[in-house]
């Protein structure tokens, strides 16, 4: 117990903050990404608050493709292929198990996780995406796999759009998106 504990001290310190710039870069591909996706559902006649394409896992997403685009979880094939397999993983958890939710909504996101990890696809939120999927709204389990294409793969796609040219546009060599495809 006393090594459980000692290495819960850490010992590096916190990294510095980040440039002004890199911020803003930040800022701006969040702000375009996921108001893309809105005005998408807005042109869908979808009401926009119970707008299935602002899958809450996205704002997550745009953390990492926007705010760290050089790591590892940002790249597409982790983007796209965890919030894909996840949300499958969901669906097919919440259609075909009848256990109680507590239970359903654990067993996505660990499934998901391995899944991820076997795939070498993992990207954090598509934990939240396979949670969404059993958790969701009435509207959400009438779509079946239908939520696995509309929001998700087409939301995935919009903001990997967006960041593949805002994400380029920094004329800091750094800043370049993606690291890798496949």
């Amino acid at each position: 117990m006393k090594v459980v504990f000692s290495r819960m001290r850490g010992g590096d310190i916190c990294p510095p903050r980040q440039r002004t710039s890199k911020v803003m870069w930040s800022w701006l591909g969040a702000f375009i990404g996921m108001y893309l996706i809105a005005i998408l559902s807005r042109l869908t006649d979808i009401d926009i608050l119970k707008s299935m394409f602002l899958v809450g896992s996205f704002g997550a997403s745009a953390v990492l493709i926007y705010g760290a685009p050089q790591a590892d979880f940002s790249q597409p094939r982790n983007f796209v292929g965890g919030h894909i397999l996840s949300a499958f993983i969901g669906v097919t958890i919440q259609k075909y198990l009848t256990l109680d939710i507590a239970l359903l909504g654990a067993l996505a996101v660990s499934v998901s996780i391995v899944v991820m990890h076997y795939t070498r696809t993992l990207h954090p939120p598509g934990g939240a995406t396979a949670l969404i999927a059993v958790i969701g709204s009435s509207e959400i389990h009438s779509n079946g796999y239908l939520f696995v294409v509309s929001p998700v793969a087409l939301g995935s796609l919009i903001l990997l759009a967006n960041a593949l040219i805002v994400n380029n546009l920094s004329r800091n060599p750094l800043r370049h998106y993606p690291r890798y495809w496949l």
